[in-house]
Order: C-alpha cells, then structure tokens, then sequence
C-alpha cells in the first residue's frame, strides 16, 4: 500500500481526483496529488529532486521524494502548465515504484550454451565490440540495425543517431515510436511541412468544442482528460465529439458519439469534411491564401453523403451531420488524435483529414482553436527531433542534399557516411531484414517487442534465430531480454539526468535523483562507451561522440537544432531548472516560447526547409522534389486526401468479428513498470476481451465465461467483459505479455493481444495496423 501525507481517495478507484471547476478563458485551478511509501510523511523526506513523469505523453512535472537514497514517492508541481500539481495512477503509482522492484537487471548477461550468465561490463561491451567489428569488416554496415523507444532521453537518443547515422552509417535504425505515433509525425509533415504540434494543452481551457479521434484520453492521457472533466465542471462548457468503437468514459460525456466500425475512419473523415463544404462553413480567404489541394479534397470526399459513410463505418447519419455542425460552427475547436486512428488502415490519409478540418476553418494558432496529433509514449517527440528513428535530426529532409550537408559538415564526416540514398528503413521493414539474414546485428534499447510487435509468433522466432546477434539494454529481464545473446542492465528514471520533450513541445529536466541499482548505466553511457571502443572518428581525427555526460551532448543538440523548426538554442539546463517546463521553439536570445505554431499562417513547406517533399496517401509513394518544387506551396499548408480502401483484413464467414486493441487506464505498453505496482497490478491483473451485447446474446456468451479468440496468425484466452462497443468488434488490452506468468503461457494460455494481429502497415507512415484484424470467438469454459 501506499500512504498519502494528506487523506486522498484510492486512485486507482477515483482515477482523476477530485474535480476543480472552470470557466473559458479561466487559469486551471491546482491541485497537489502526492504519494509516499508506506508510514512516510513529507517531513520524512530527505530532499525532493525535480523531474517529470514518463509513464505518458502528457509529460507532467513532478518531484521525487528521496529517503535514504531511495526513491520513496512522488508529488506533482503546481507551477507546471502541463498538469498544475496533478498526477494519474500511473504517475502516482509506477513510477518510483517502478523502479524500485527486486526483480531490476543489475549485471549484464551474456549467453553460454544457450543460457543467459552473468558477465562484467568488459566481457559483454567485448562481445558486442567483436560482433560488430566483425560484420562492418566482413559485410558493411548494412548489417546492423538498432530499434529503440519512446522512453529514453533526448541526449541518448541524438547519442545514438549520431552513432548510427555517421558512426557506423546505417539505414536500419526505427524506434517503437514507430508502432504508436509515426502517423502523427506523417500527417503533420504531410499537410504543414514540418512535425511540431500545432496546439497546447491550454487550449483545452479555450475551445468551444474538443473533437477526439481514435483518443480515449480517460485512459492514455489522465491528468489531461483532469483539465477536461474540470472544465465540463465549470461554466461554458465545451461540447464534445468522440470518435471510437467503445464506449469509453469520453464517449459516455460526449455530445456526439460515432462508434465507427474499425478500419472505416477515412469514410468517416470525408463525410465530415464535405459537410463542412457542403455548408460552406468554410473560411475562404484564409484556405485561398494559405492552402493548395482544395479541388483535389473535394473531388475526393464528394462522393462521402452522410447516408453512404454511415453504411461504411455502422453509425448514424444524423451523428454524422450533428458532429459536423458542431465543427462548422463553433469558433473555437481543439482536435485531438491518437492510436484509434493512427493504427488503423489508411492512418495518415485519415489523420490528415483532421488537418483538412481545421484548414478549411482557418482554426490555427488561435487560442483554443488547433490540433494535437497526441503523442502515445513520453519522449517520442524526441526520438523523431533527434533522428534516432528514420528521421533526420533536427527536422531535416533525407531527400535534400543540403540537408544532408548540413549535419555531415556539424558531425565532421563525409555526406555519403550518412544515409540517405533510399527511404530509412521502418521498424517491420528491419525485422523482415533480421529475418531475412541481411541485418545480423540488433540492438534493442528500452522496448520490448516480444510483446508490442504485431504477429507475435513470428517476432520470437526471429529473435530466437542464430542468425542475428541481438542485444538488449532495459530496466528489467522482459519478453525481449529473456531472447537476447547479450543483455546490458540499464539505468532508468531518477537514476539518469536528461531532458524529454512532451506532446505539445514542452521539455523538462529529469535530474538524477539516486544510484542506479548494482552495475546498471545510464543509455547514454552505454551507447558512448560503444562509441569509443568502437573508436569511432570525425574525418579530422577527432572523436565522433566526444562527450562526458547529459549536458555536453544537450549543448551538442542545440546547435544541430539551431535554426530548424525545433529550435532549442533559447532552452539551457538553467533555464530548465529555473521554469518546470519550457516549449521549444526557442531561439538563442529569446525569452519566450511559441505556444501555438502557424498562427501567422506561414507553413514550413518551402522546398528549402520542408522535412519531406510528401507522399500519395493511397500508395505511398514519394512526390519527389522536383513535383513539390512544380506545386509552388512557399509556405502554404497542403489539403491531402486519398481514396477510401477499407481495412485490409475484414471480417469473413471464417473469422467474422473486428479485432481492435487499446489501453487500460491503469498500464501502459507492456507493463515492464506498471505491472511492478502493486496498486495497478492488482487493479487490472490480467487480460480481458470485451464484445457488445448484441453479439453476446447472438453468439451465446456470457459476461465472465472465459473464451478463445483466434486470427489466421494467432490466439489468446481471456475472461469475457461484455461492454459498450460497437456490434461485430473485439477490444483486447495490449499490455499482457508474459514475464510474470508461467514458463511457456504463450503456448498454454496466451494473453498478448499481438498474437493476433497482422504484419500490415499504413503506406506513408510505415505505422503497423493494430486496430483492424479478423478474428473469430469461442468458448473455453465457465466464468472462474
């Protein structure tokens, strides 16, 4: 159990505390949630480091209570925006105790006569120097991959971009970044040039209407889904559309409630744009003079009446119309999108339809009114900033050439070193190679895709093949760890000193509060010793990372920031540890952040400065420069859209429900912290399935009986929840794998909602289709 300093209810119970009610236009009121360990009080505390919680997007700043030099609690910062002294279940209860658990890797481990053994830091570094020395001299380096998270810090993740970009000069770099937030990254790039979010949480406290695609932000994003339900408390309250299957506890609030069927979301987005059309809801100075594609968007969602898309997606007309009305109408509107929409056929064209939305409205970079293409995990802002994914630092175009000069003439190499002569390898692609035998070297840090990899079946035996040399850094022995030749024990939250980048622009400082545990390092660490024993040079001689700590390589960023979008030269670790919380940009000089981009209307779609030159959002094929250069946008948004296709495994006579996946309120990924907390452990043990009660009593289940449900890839067993879904859909937790189940459950009883899902992919955003899978239902047994 744990003890709060001042009488608070259970919140795993009471998931968002109690309500603080305000008006439009009011500052959120706060409110100071804390957690300590058992029998503590805040007079027990030895000292309080600032930091800000990772256990989501939303990047709440914090404080860690130390005793002893043990982290012991944690309580929010009132004088953060992102939360006002809030934090969820999550925060309050994973994240010191998270850390904290028996169970923490805190020796490497290397693999003799197929067994993982405990080694010194020189034996497993030695093994991985060899390995890789080996195959760059034998194969080159189209050899080694490296697939990384959405949970290190921004310094380790440009360490490694650096490394692996110009040290080594692969392609074969992605992070799980890719399986949650890539189409976000895509859709903005698409239509604006640039990723970056448009809006701030603070536009929650402006907008007149909040639209929420694929986002059940109760669950993903709590502390927000706070500042909403305190504002639905308050006078002038916004009115709320909600986009989902489920009835989730956004949806029970909602004016407007589309339960679409999975898969169908573009059918539903091309409806909601012709009837802002058709209406003429439209601002057209603004779309006349900032945008391009405006005959191109309409010939493709003239054919989406109401009537048709409500066939399509199995929701109402009328909802269709009454949502559209709202959006049409209300002055101020703040969309929000998330995984409903961004793992689901035809992500990017769908997520673009959003922008479209506020495009057409002239609804930007106004208080209140903007987009937040969400974030699913804590620092995947800063995976794609930094190029540690297919990306290039600092928002550069892989396609330009200039682009490419500038980071070769900053890191001192070749610009053939840094590749760049075909699109970056994406993260189901470099799995196909590890299977394939072309990458023999994989290094997995902090992720565990034995469990969050779609096909699941398939990602084990690859990992488990001789042919690949894999290693593993994490906090603890996962799914992942358990496949691995060598496994490095890493440091983690309030071991480490970094920065972290939220969803809406924010970084804050994470300070190192305690020792890691036993021989654990830091990634950063980790990924410079290999850089120097790999000795890894400049072309003058120098060293290629030639840095000592956190700072040198924030320092190190900044200057690779200089002048792009995400410019952070204006934000030092001072400036960090004077304000909880700083958005970027910030320009060296500046003493003010940007809260909301493009409220100039001035895009970065310039042939010059764009990140991508754009992609067909049906097949995903590249525009080329020389196209984009041909469509003139010099800094006008782009209204893209693309032809409805439908999922790509629809329900059969064979396999006739709609597998869709999602998120408990109470774990996040694959419970490798959540799980280790008591509280959340006992609140949500194990995996469940949810039907509709249409297709339970059609079918003859009953709520609790325990059922096999099976793809063409895969099962799992689970207890039965019949629920407030939409009817033909199957929802599963994603969380469950198997580190602290029975040796071999995947085979007995498995609970990985992964092993039924497809090895499919969005064409632009390369995002794995998640939400939309074929599946069939049966009985197991009774209720336990």
């Amino acid at each position: 159990m744990v003890t709060k300093t001042m009488p608070q209810p259970d919140r795993t119970a009471d998931i968002w505390g109690g309500r603080k009610p305000f008006g439009r236009g009011e500052p959120w009121p706060t409110r100071v949630d804390t957690a300590l360990a058992d029998g503590l009080s805040e007079h027990d505390v030895d000292r309080w480091v600032r930091s800000a919680c990772v256990l989501c997007s939303s990047g709440c700043g914090c404080d860690i209570a130390v005793k002893d030099g043990r982290m012991v609690g944690i309580r929010g910062r009132a004088d953060d925006a992102i939360n006002r002294g809030r934090l969820g279940p999550k925060g309050l209860y994973a994240s010191w105790q998270g850390m904290r658990n028996a169970d923490r890797l805190t020796t490497p481990l290397v693999r003799e006569g197929g067994e993982l053994v405990p080694a010194s830091w020189d034996e497993a570094m030695g093994r991985i120097v060899r390995r890789s020395r080996a195959l760059l001299d034998e194969v080159g380096p189209l050899s080694h991959g490296f697939y990384t998270s959405g949970q290190l810090f921004l310094e380790e993740y440009y360490a490694l971009a650096v490394l692996g970009k110009a040290g080594i000069g692969t392609p074969h770099m992605d992070g799980n970044t890719r399986l949650c937030t890539a189409t976000a990254a895509s859709a903005l790039k698409e239509t604006f040039g640039a990723d970056g979010q448009p809006a701030c949480y603070e536009d929650v406290d402006e907008c007149e209407a909040l639209f929420l695609y694929g986002h059940n932000m109760a669950a993903t994003q709590t502390v927000l889904w706070s500042r909403v339900l305190d504002r639905l408390a308050g006078p002038n309250p916004p009115r709320i559309v909600v986009v989902d299957p489920r009835e989730t506890p956004v949806a029970r609030v909602a004016d407007v409630h589309l339960a679409v069927r999975p898969g169908t979301n573009l059918a539903l987005m091309l409806a909601l744009v012709r009837e802002v059309l058709q209406n003429d809801w439209v601002d057209e100075p603004y779309v006349a003079a900032h945008t391009l594609g405006l005959d191109e968007l309409r010939e493709n969602a003239e054919e989406w009446t109401p009537e048709r898309a409500a066939e399509v997606c199995g929701v109402d007309a009328d909802g269709i119309r009454r949502a559209a009305r709202i959006f049409g109408t209300a002055e101020r509107v703040l969309s929000t999108v998330l995984q409903g929409f961004y793992q689901s056929s035809q992500a990017t064209a769908s997520a673009c339809q959003v922008n479209n939305l506020h495009l057409l409205r002239g609804m930007l970079g106004r208080p209140g009114a903007g987009i937040l293409q969400m974030n699913g995990q804590p620092t995947a802002q800063n995976n794609r900033e930094c190029g540690a994914d297919g990306d290039l630092p600092g928002f550069r175009n892989w396609e330009n050439p200039d682009h490419v000069a500038e980071l070769a003439a900053l890191w001192g190499v070749d610009p053939l070193k840094i590749p760049h002569w075909a699109d970056p390898t994406h993260a189901l692609q470099l799995f196909r190679y590890v299977e394939q035998g072309s990458i023999r070297f994989l290094w997995i840090s902090a992720t565990n895709p034995a469990v969050s990899m779609p096909q699941l079946a398939r990602i084990r035996d690859i990992l488990r093949a001789s042919g690949a040399f894999v290693v593993v850094q994490d906090l603890y022995l996962t799914e992942t760890a358990e496949l691995a030749d060598v496994v490095l024990p890493a440091a983690g939250w309030g071991e480490k000193t970094g920065t972290f980048t939220n969803a809406t622009r924010t970084v804050h400082l994470s300070e190192k509060a305690v020792d890691p545990p036993g021989q654990a390092r830091s990634d950063l660490a980790i990924f410079l010793d290999y850089a120097r024993r790999m000795d890894f040079r400049r072309d003058d001689g120098r060293e290629l990372l030639p840095w000592d700590g956190p700072e040198d390589v924030y320092r190190a960023w900044q200057e690779c920031s200089r002048g792009r979008p995400c410019d952070y030269t204006g934000i030092s670790y001072d400036d960090l540890r004077s304000h909880s919380g700083v958005r970027w940009p910030r320009r060296e000089g500046e003493e003010q952040s940007v809260d909301r981009l493009y409220a100039d209307a001035v895009f970065p779609t310039h042939v010059d400065d764009c990140e991508t030159y754009g992609h067909d959002l049906l097949t995903g094929a590249s525009v080329g420069e020389q196209a984009f250069t041909a469509l003139r946008p010099d800094g006008r948004a782009l209204l893209k859209a693309a032809p409805y296709a439908g999922p790509h495994e629809p329900p059969d006579d064979a396999y006739p429900f709609r597998f869709t996946t999602g998120r408990s309120v109470y774990h996040f990924h694959t419970r490798t912290k959540t799980g280790r907390a008591p509280e959340l452990a006992d609140a949500a043990p194990a995996v469940w399935v949810e039907i509709s009660p249409t297709d339970a009593e059609a079918h003859g289940f009953e709520d609790g009986e325990l059922v096999e449900v099976r793809s063409r890839r895969g099962r799992i067993v689970a207890p039965l929840r019949v629920a407030d879904i939409a009817a033909g859909t199957v929802f599963a937790p994603f969380h469950y794998g198997y580190w602290d189940a029975p040796e071999g459950a995947e085979e007995r009883h498995p609970t990985a909602a992964n092993e039924l899902t497809i090895t499919e992919w969005d064409p632009v955003s390369k995002q794995p289709v998640f939400k939309t899978a074929a599946v069939r239902i049966d009985h197991i047994g009774p209720a336990r």
